[in-house]
């Protein structure tokens, strides 16, 4: 339950990198929110992992 839920934050936090792309925010704000995408990603996928 909890890898799916850091996967759907990781989707939602990637939409908004891409939203605030296409908005043309500051360039910081985009990466933060990119990497806090792939951290939440990279989450998930690692609580999937047996042990």
């Amino acid at each position: 339950m909890t890898a799916i839920l850091l996967l759907a934050f990781a989707g939602v936090l990637a939409g908004g990198a891409f939203s605030l792309h296409r908005q043309e925010a500051s360039t910081f704000s985009i990466v933060i929110t990119g990497l806090l995408a792939a951290l939440a990603a990279a989450g998930g996928i690692l609580w999937l992992i047996p042990e």
